[in-house]
């Protein structure tokens, strides 16, 4: 009896809870679901005419019309880094996105709800109705999610990779605030799956989806979240920029003309590039605030979209990335030597039209003004809405870090390093974390040197060649005191955490003093030579001389010190400098950098052939560095050659290189590469453009008498070894 009783009892209380959750479950949904807006949709007076816009989804807000008296109203949106501030009852137009796409509408704000625990309690339009029913059962929505991340495990096994994609979708719907979601899923595409794919050009795309889908809506979601900033930074640097995958120079193709239909080319001068960057940056958010600023710009967006009208509607004018990609190309075609050689024309009647309307509106000298007001807007308006990011932090970094070139990988890798300092590093409270803290400074002092190495971008879109990158010496100086700021914020990490940056500092300024001394930049090596004399020499706790030296000696020292244990390294270094000598002293019209390179050339290899050890022979009786002096003298047309038939080079790059070449030089490879070089020209566009071969590639200046005199020359050579020989016979 009494075990029916208590049985009874805790029937009634079940039945009890349960009524208690029905009656409270719309508060506790209420409570539990994320910050959102208010709004009363324009238009209509019924007190049911409302929206909620997460604060979240929100991507621009502007108040049309303020009250006088009203509730005061603040927040942020945007990834917290813009904050809107006004009254309940203010007209405001309101950006926002939707599962369907964006969405703007005109409404009076009547107030702000939730209280962001971050639960979503509205299933994706569109979404099956398994994930309706996820959505409603609420906590055994993990369930479901556990069946579709067995599913995506299965269909990865398989190579169903389309519908890999649809479901990580799925998860990342059920799961939007779960960061590591996001990163498990962008890695999955952008490393997994593209290398199950077959040609490059899949491979991209599939980088491209993971690195979107974190990028684009993943942080959206969590945008205080290091962990998804670390994450994209890595993969900007490691799968883009670096050189592991097979494909890279697919996607560094690709990547620098997506940037450089959207950005266009910055300029060259850091000055001139910080105003650049900051012109979109400080552009309206709304035509309407555009119009305010440049009235001329209504006008010249008007008549665009008259002219676009007849067009199909793939055409038409709109701030969206599809619109601006079109005039991105068609710019990017005013500016290609490839375009003006070949004259390409326009593929249809349709595209033939679009560019004369391009011509006669953005193309119109006397319109600067306007055009150059809606472009940037439209580069506003699109890093915001398409690509999640902020061209205010985009100005602020190119200020603070140096020259950044957005056509360039690890430009991309320091923003989304530095963003996730500056947004998600406050997170970090736990001391068994700080490792991630410290990996994320890692990859945007190493992004960094990645740009010192080759941020300087030379791209033609339309040659089908590949990226020119060249050094760029202006980021020593960012490196060398972006590593004390790192050096003084791990000091105290446990685990010697700032003593893990000073190999990395050490190392490269050690590089740049070589580097520095042989573009001719003496007093600059020299400061850094000092520098590290103060830090790791003299003034460091194991004292020591290693930079207590003459410039010169120390980089001969140095270098050749690591040259005699490692001879061949010799070869390798003489080469990297011709090579940079060539490219950046003809490329770019600086005759110090190759004058330098030629100078170091020609320095190695009388360092070798009078060195001491030369006499050494090994149990042969080969000489121990005959092969090595042998090759060295043989460097500069070496080097030449292999630029000038380096295929993964513009050809057109190539052939300025010859041209702008000392006639002395030019001679010494003319008869090997010409033959080459116009086989590589008959099939190139280059071709088809009217231009002539020979006189983009003409001989030299006393080429005969070159020839002449390598002709006695191998004569000579030949005469002493059989001279040689014959002596050698008489000895035995």
């Amino acid at each position: 009896m009494r075990d029916r009783a208590i049985l009874i009892l805790c029937v009634l209380i079940g039945i009890l809870a349960f009524t208690a959750a029905g009656l409270l479950q719309p508060r506790l949904t209420e409570m539990a679901s994320e910050q959102y807006l208010a709004l009363g949709v324009a238009g209509e007076s019924r007190p049911d005419a409302q929206r909620r816009v997460s604060l979240s989804r929100i991507r621009s807000i502007e108040t049309k019309k303020s009250v006088l008296s009203g509730q005061d109203l603040s927040f942020k949106y945007l990834g917290d880094i813009r904050t809107w501030t006004g009254k309940v009852g203010d007209d405001v137009t309101v950006g926002f996105e939707t599962a369907k796409g964006q969405e703007s509408i005109e409404a009076v704000v009547r107030g702000q709800g939730g209280f962001g625990l971050r639960y979503t309690d509205e299933a994706e339009d569109g979404a099956p109705p398994m994930v309706v029913l996820g959505t409603a059962l609420g906590a055994l929505r993990g369930l479901l999610v556990d069946y579709l991340w067995i599913k995506v495990t299965l269909q990865k096994e398989k190579g169903l990779l389309y519908e890999v994609m649809s479901d990580a979708n799925l998860i990342t719907a059920l799961q939007p605030r779960f960061p590591e979601v996001w990163s498990f899923h962008g890695h999955n595409m952008a490393y997994n799956i593209s290398v199950m794919t077959n040609t490059p050009e899949e491979r991209w795309a599939w980088v491209n989806a993971g690195i979107s889908l974190v990028r684009d809506k993943g942080v959206r979601y969590n945008p205080n979240s290091l962990l998804l900033c670390k994450e994209l930074a890595f993969w900007f640097s490691h799968k883009i920029d670096g050189v592991a995958d097979d494909a890279h120079l697919t996607y560094k193709r690709q990547f620098a003309r997506e940037w450089q239909y959207l950005l266009g080319i910055p300029p060259q001068d850091y000055e001139q590039r910080k105003a650049w960057i900051k012109s979109i940056a400080d552009a309206p958010d709304t035509l309407d605030g555009l119009y305010a600023k440049v009235p001329e710009a209504k006008d010249f967006v008007s008549e665009l979209e008259t002219k676009l009208a007849p067009l199909p509607p793939r055409y038409a004018f709109a701030a969206d990335k599809r619109f601006l990609l079109l005039v991105g190309e068609w710019a990017s075609r005013q500016s290609s030597p490839y375009a003006r050689f070949l004259g390409l024309r326009a593929m249809s009647e349709e595209a033939a039209t679009l560019v004369g309307i391009f011509d006669s509106t953005f193309g119109d000298p006397a319109r600067a003004r306007a055009g150059g007001a809606v472009m940037a807007f439209l580069r506003k308006r699109v890093l915001i809405d398409a690509y999640n990011m902020d061209p205010a932090l985009m100005s602020k970094y190119t200020a603070a870090t140096g020259p950044l070139d957005w056509r360039h990988p690890a430009a991309h890798a320091l923003y989304w390093a530095r963003r996730g300092t500056e947004y998600g590093e406050h997170r970090i409270t736990d001391d068994k974390d700080i490792y991630k803290v410290i990996n994320n400074d890692r990859i945007e002092i190493q992004a960094m040197q990645a740009l010192a190495r080759s941020g300087l971008v030379q791209y033609d879109p339309f040659s089908g060649d590949n990226v020119t990158r060249l050094n760029d010496a202006r980021w020593i100086k960012v490196i060398d005191e972006y590593f004390e700021v790192l050096y003084k914020k791990h000091y105290d990490v446990r685990g010697a955490g700032g003593d893990t940056f000073t190999n990395f500092h050490e190392n490269f300024m050690k590089q740049a003093v070589r580097e520095l001394y042989r573009t001719g930049d003496v007093a600059g090596g020299q400061a850094i030579l000092d520098k590290l004399d103060r830090l790791y020499g003299r003034g460091s706790f194991n004292e020591n001389t290693t930079y207590h030296v003459p410039i010169d000696e120390f980089v001969r020292s140095v270098t050749y010190g690591e040259f005699e244990m490692q001879p061949e390294v010799a070869r390798s270094d003489v080469y990297s400098v011709l090579e940079r000598g060539f490219r950046e002293g003809l490329l770019l019209d600086n005759e110090q950098v190759l004058k330098e390179a030629l100078e170091y050339a020609r320095g190695l290899t009388r360092y070798f052939r009078e060195a001491r050890y030369n006499d050494f022979v090994n149990k042969f009786g080969e000489g121990r560095m005959k092969d090595l002096i042998g090759e060295l003298d043989q460097s500069i047309p070496a080097v030449f050659t292999k630029i000038l038939l380096d295929t993964s080079q513009p050809l057109l790059d190539r052939l300025i290189i010859f041209r702008k070449a000392p006639d002395e030089v030019r001679a010494l490879v003319y008869d090997q590469v010409r033959p080459a070089l116009e086989l590589e020209f008959k099939s190139s566009r280059l071709a088809s453009s009217g231009l002539v071969f020979a006189n983009l590639v003409p001989e030299p200046a006393g080429i005969d008498a070159f020839r002449r005199a390598q002709a006695e020359a191998a004569k000579a050579k030949a005469e002493a070894v059989k001279q040689e020989n014959r002596s050698d016979a008489e000895r035995k």
